[in-house]
Formats: structure tokens, C-alpha cells, sequence
């Protein structure tokens, strides 16, 4: 793993974990909750999560694709099956987020599969060229809005999209107007990969990439506070305070900032405290993060219906929304469930059962 000790990889396992905790909140308030018109400060505290879980879930799958081609020197064979094996993945997760797409309308598996799939074509440049593609990722997206409204084919009564089984569609949802589309989202990607080729046993870099993304951050939300104030225009007013989707360039910087704080936090926790039963189920938990994702959407969501009585769509609730404490709790639950299902599993398996499938698939 080139400057990364043997515990590296567990400790970069938290920052999953955390992401995986916060689509939960995100996920089950979609679909049963007010998210749209959030309520009282439980609601507030739910939407916290919205944007800032998926873009630590995309920017640890860099770091991860990172961490498997960190080695200093590699033969042209070696290369070969590094790319093989990142490909193969690539396919899997695309054609498993497919088939979940008809269950779940926000998948992000088979955009993740995109991403990998471009990555793997960049596995052994200098790290420098990540950063600029993130850039070229931000910037396309930007002229793309120029050419085509951002809301083409989208209804946004529930948050469908009209066409995504035809072949205009689909291209334009996997590139352009998805939830997690290629533009611009495969820049939090390529952040990872970037972050992912740092030496983190260096502190000195630690903190660097904190206090880098807290000043952004702080710029950022000092930004926004202007704005709320009615210091712009209305475009500028709603460009700065966009959140997920359109993904605009504040939203993107201010969730990668948010990222370059908890994962070097994830790092120092991860070290500083190996050997606490609370950090080492965790991180097992984060270790699964694929096959909780699938669970939560399927397992979750069928029992999240039936203990509020409510008619799951893979839409924006259609109905009277659940309570936020109550989504919370269920949450909370929910992931304490997905701890001590990762706890008994890997007392059996080295690896999640999708996880495990994968890998069986890619080698």
C-alpha cells in the first residue's frame, strides 16, 4: 500500500462507516420523510446529512481504488490485472445498481461503476492529474448547463425521471442530470484518488488536508450566510445555496471540505483508539459498506414500511410524512442492527457477502 502502514486501510474504515450512517438518515428521509420542507430541529439535523454522506461514500471508493495501485513500481503485467480486476468491479456495481434501480430510484451503485470504470484507465499517472480532472469533472458539468436545463425529463412531484430506459435518457442521466451523475460527481472520485496517494503517517499531511477543508468550509458557509441576506441577485442567491442537486460548484467545494475534515478525524480516531471494541466494530461495519447499502435499501426500507404503514414507492414520500425523531431512531437502530450483523458475519467470512461476491467475480 506504498506509504500507508498495514493499519491504514481499518482506519480509512471509519470515515465508511460514517458515510454509510449518514445515507441511512438521508435514504429513509427521503422516502419517508419531510425532506423537501424539513420540520423542527430534528428535520433540520436529518438534512445535515444531505450531500455530505454521499460525497464521503464516492470520495472513499477513490481513496480505495487508490490504495490498491499504491505500490511505487509495477510491471506491465502486474498493471494489467490491477486494471482487469478495477474493471471487472466497475461492471459489477453498474449492472447491481441497475437492478436496483427499479426498487430505488436514487441508486448511486451503478454511477459508483462509472466512475471506477473511468478510473481505471488512470490508475498509474502522477497524482497531480486527478486534481485536474475533478476540475474538468466541474467544469463540463457547468457548460452542460448552458446547453441543456438541468431538469429535463425530471418530475419533480416525486423525483422521477421520465425516460431513463431509453437510450437519450439514460446517457443523459448517467452523464449530466442524475442524482449522482458522472458530471460532476466523479470529481469527488478523483479527489480520492488524489487523498488516496498522500502519505497519511505523515501528520504534518493530516492536518493539511483538515485545515484546508475547514478554511473552505468556513468560506463557504460565510458565503452562504451573505446570500441568505440577500446580497446577490436571485440566480446568484440560488446558485450559492443550491444543495445536491443541482449539484453547482459551492455545493461541490463545500462538501469535499466537509470530507477533508472527517476523514483525517476518522484517521486520528482510527489510530489513537485501535483497540476499542467501539472503533473495531466500526470499522468491520465500515469493511461492508456495499452490502449495507443494499440492505438498507431493500431490508430497511420493507421494514421502515411496515412499522409506519406506509406504501413504499422508491419515490419522494407521496404521504404524510414520519416524524424526524422517529426516522432518527429508526436510523439509529436500524445501524446498530448493520454493526452486529457485521460483527457476527466476519466471525465466519474475511469479507461482506457482496463484497465477497465481487471480489469473486474480479478476481
Amino acid at each position: 500500500c506504498g506509504p500507508w502502514s498495514s493499519a491504514a486501510p481499518y482506519r480509512f474504515d471509519l470515515a465508511r462507516a460514517y458515510a454509510i450512517f449518514g445515507m441511512f438518515i438521508v435514504n429513509f428521509n427521503f422516502s419517508f420523510g419531510s425532506v423537501m420542507a424539513p420540520s423542527g430541529l430534528t428535520g433540520r439535523f436529518l438534512n445535515l446529512f444531505t450531500g455530505n454522506s454521499t460525497a464521503i461514500f464516492i470520495i472513499c471508493a477513490g481513496m480505495g481504488v487508490a490504495l490498491m495501485t499504491n505500490k511505487p513500481v509495477y510491471s506491465k503485467e502486474e498493471k494489467a490485472v490491477l486494471k482487469s480486476r478495477i474493471l471487472k468491479r466497475s461492471w459489477f456495481l453498474f449492472v447491481l445498481g441497475l437492478l436496483l434501480f427499479n426498487w430505488w430510484s436514487g441508486d448511486i451503485l451503478h454511477f459508483y461503476g462509472g466512475y471506477m470504470h473511468v478510473a481505471a484507465f488512470l490508475l498509474f499517472v502522477p497524482k497531480r492529474f486527478y486534481l485536474w480532472g475533478a476540475l474538468v469533472a466541474i467544469v463540463v458539468f457547468h457548460l452542460l448547463l448552458l446547453l441543456l436545463p438541468i431538469e429535463t425529463s425530471w418530475d419533480f412531484s416525486n423525483f422521477s425521471y421520465r425516460d431513463f430506459w431509453t437510450a437519450p435518457g439514460f446517457l443523459r442521466n448517467t452523464f449530466y442530470n442524475g442524482w449522482n451523475s458522472l458530471f460532476p460527481w466523479i470529481a469527488y472520485f478523483f479527489l480520492g484518488m488524489w487523498l488516496g496517494r498522500l502519505n497519511w503517517q505523515d501528520s504534518l499531511v493530516r492536518r493539511k488536508v483538515f485545515f484546508t477543508g475547514l478554511i473552505v468550509f468556513i468560506l463557504l458557509q460565510g458565503l452562504r450566510l451573505l446570500a441568505k441576506e440577500q446580497l446577490f441577485s436571485q440566480y446568484w442567491t440560488d446558485y450559492i445555496l443550491a444543495e445536491y442537486f443541482p449539484p453547482y460548484l459551492p455545493f461541490v467545494l463545500l462538501t469535499m471540505a466537509f470530507a477533508c475534515m472527517v476523514i483525517p478525524v476518522c484517521m486520528y480516531i482510527g489510530e489513537k483508539y485501535a483497540k476499542n471494541p467501539v472503533v473495531l466494530a466500526l470499522q468491520q461495519t465500515g469493511q461492508m459498506t456495499l452490502t449495507h447499502y443494499v440492505m438498507h435499501l431493500t431490508l430497511g426500507m420493507i421494514l421502515m414500511a411496515a412499522m409506519t404503514g406506509k406504501h413504499y414507492t422508491g419515490f419522494l414520500e407521496d404521504e404524510p410524512p414520519t416524524s424526524p425523531f422517529y426516522i432518527l431512531g429508526y436510523s439509529v437502530l436500524f445501524y446498530l442492527f448493520s454493526i452486529l450483523f457485521s460483527l457476527l458475519w466476519r466471525k465466519q467470512f474475511r469479507n461482506g457477502p457482496l463484497e465477497m461476491l465481487m471480489r469473486k467475480i474480479s478476481g
